[in-house]
């Protein structure tokens, strides 16, 4: 756990200590999985913040114990790569991306159950029979941080599509790019054909999807950065444009550098260029060769790096 990112170890203890919450509450008589769940939204229960808290909750203990592996198994690798920021960010956004979709899913199966009752309903007249029904409705709840996991999956699978992963019973090496391609197919065949099994499916889906638009994005926009220096150089475009309206010149600030020596703007600039050219050029090589390719010296690059 020492060696463990900062994020990845705080998102296991926070799922492990609401599911043991959930446990000695329930004892007491609340159910925190009815209270921070995500219902659906026409259920009397629905609340927004539930997009958000379903996260942390689970039905059970294979259930957690699976999304912790997970979690542990490459979250931890993806979070060393991308950084802390930048790692919660789309742990969280793709978590509630999977929500959504698990919604819109319920909302299509709604549907269908009311016309399969009623022919002449129509999509406008579900929201009123779903009024009507909101009780009712409370009981389709998700729970479960499936969707995030799944995204991390994904995550893997694209910055390291070569890596060779061993999984039970394959008595052979699978490279992480069908193995992720696997795991697609399988939920979009259980979620076509099992849809009553009690698994999101869909919201395992809805995971990886916007999982993998987030990193398309990121793809094309390399310069859209979650660290200090990218905030910085907006804040100081910002004052320069200020300084040009007012018609003021504008000094070179000095900043202090690595060993306390005084750099300006520029130097500062300059150094972060270099730096994150350095970096990209090691993620490249993880992209190509895998990570256990890095020496010992561009893995602790890697891992200061995370740390800015």
């Amino acid at each position: 756990m020492n060696n463990m990112p900062a994020v990845t170890k705080n998102l296991l203890i926070i799922n492990f200590l609401a599911f043991l919450a959930t446990g000695i509450l329930g004892l007491q008589g609340v159910d925190l999985n009815s209270i921070g769940g995500l219902h659906f939204f026409m259920a009397s229960d629905f609340h927004l913040y539930q997009l958000v808290t379903y996260q942390f909750l689970h039905g059970g203990f294979w259930h957690i114990f699976s999304n912790m592996f997970g979690l542990w198994m490459f979250g931890r690798i993806i979070e060393n790569v991308w950084g802390s920021k930048k790692f919660l960010f789309y742990y969280i956004s793709c978590g509630i991306g999977a929500g959504l979709l698990q919604e819109l899913a319920q909302f299509v199966s709604f549907y269908f159950i009311v016309s399969g009752q009623d022919p002449t309903v129509g999509v406008g007249d579900l929201f009123q029979v779903g009024q009507s029904l909101a009780a009712q409705l409370n009981g389709w709840t998700t729970v479960g941080a499936s969707g995030a996991i799944y995204a991390i999956l994904l995550a893997f699978g694209m910055l390291f599509p070569n890596e060779r992963l061993f999984i039970i019973p394959f008595p052979f090496p699978i490279k992480a790019k069908w193995f992720v391609m696997g795991y697609v197919a399988l939920e979009l065949f259980m979620a076509l054909n099992s849809p009553g099994d009690g698994v999101a499916h869909t919201a395992h889906l809805g995971g990886m999807l916007f999982g993998f638009l987030m990193i398309r994005y990121w793809n094309r926009h390399p310069s859209k950065g979650f660290n200090r220096s990218s905030g910085h150089e907006f804040f100081e475009n910002l004052k320069r444009s200020f300084e040009r309206r007012k018609g003021t010149g504008h000094k070179p600030d000095m900043r202090a550098g690595r060993g306390g020596a005084k750099e300006t703007d520029w130097e500062y600039n300059a150094r972060k260029k270099a730096n994150q050219e350095e970096i990209d050029r090691i993620l490249d090589k993880i992209r190509k060769s895998g990570y256990d390719s890095l020496t010992k010296e561009e893995k602790q690059k890697l891992f200061d790096s995370s740390k800015e």
